[in-house]
């Protein structure tokens, strides 16, 4: 799926369904407050929340005393869910409306997390583009927390395929730049009550490439 498509598709998810209806909807994040709590960042860290959308995390972060959030998703009516949520709080946080794949950061963050962005990415090109972006942001020492379906999780999301991972796959894509430190399993209850299996790792970035 090209990048104009993708963006309207996901435009017309948060346009037409709640927060609340849709698969991935968690009231409270807590796999990745326990991974981001394992990998032991301080609250002057720099986040950047990768596809997250409408996802409480912010919420989470902001309450913990968190001062350096960024949430980037390609659907602006996403973010606008967050933003309305948390009403003046929202101004504490950069909201970057863009496709990950095009996005040109800035290497400043300390913590990469993606909660089910780059299994969307079946197109080896787009995941070459993320895997870019992330080497590009995270600064060396740096953290990603990745999650996405498991080989034996659900083959499609939202109406569109994926690509399921294992921890050595995922840090195949990553490369020689990062290290895996941490991987584990989590069953999501959606709220029609299915269990999807998920795979959460965690990478750290040894240094950056060799120009």
């Amino acid at each position: 799926m090209n990048e104009p498509n993708r963006k309207t598709h996901w435009e017309t998810v948060y346009a037409t369904k709640g927060e609340n209806e849709v698969s991935w909807f968690q009231d409270s994040p807590a796999p990745s407050l326990e991974l981001i709590d394992f990998v032991g960042i301080d609250r002057d860290s720099y986040i950047v929340d990768i596809g997250g959308g409408a996802s409480r995390l912010v919420d989470r972060l902001l309450a913990g005393g968190f001062a350096h959030l960024s949430v980037l998703d390609i659907s602006a009516a996403a973010l606008d869910v967050a933003k309305a949520r948390l009403g003046a709080r929202a101004s504490q946080v950069q909201w970057i409306v863009t496709d990950v794949t095009q996005w040109q950061p800035e290497p400043r963050f300390d913590l990469w997390h993606d909660r089910a962005a780059f299994h969307f990415l079946v197109d080896p090109a787009d995941r070459a583009a993320y895997v870019a972006r992330l080497t590009r942001a995270l600064l060396p020492g740096g953290h990603a927390i990745i999650a996405t379906f498991a080989k034996d999780g659900p083959e499609k999301c939202s109406g569109l395929p994926v690509h399921r991972y294992d921890a050595e796959e995922l840090a195949g894509e990553l490369g020689e730049a990062f290290t895996l430190i941490d991987t584990s399993r989590h069953d999501h209850v959606t709220p029609w009550h299915s269990n999807q299996r998920f795979q959460f790792s965690v990478f750290q970035k040894r240094s950056d490439p060799a120009p």
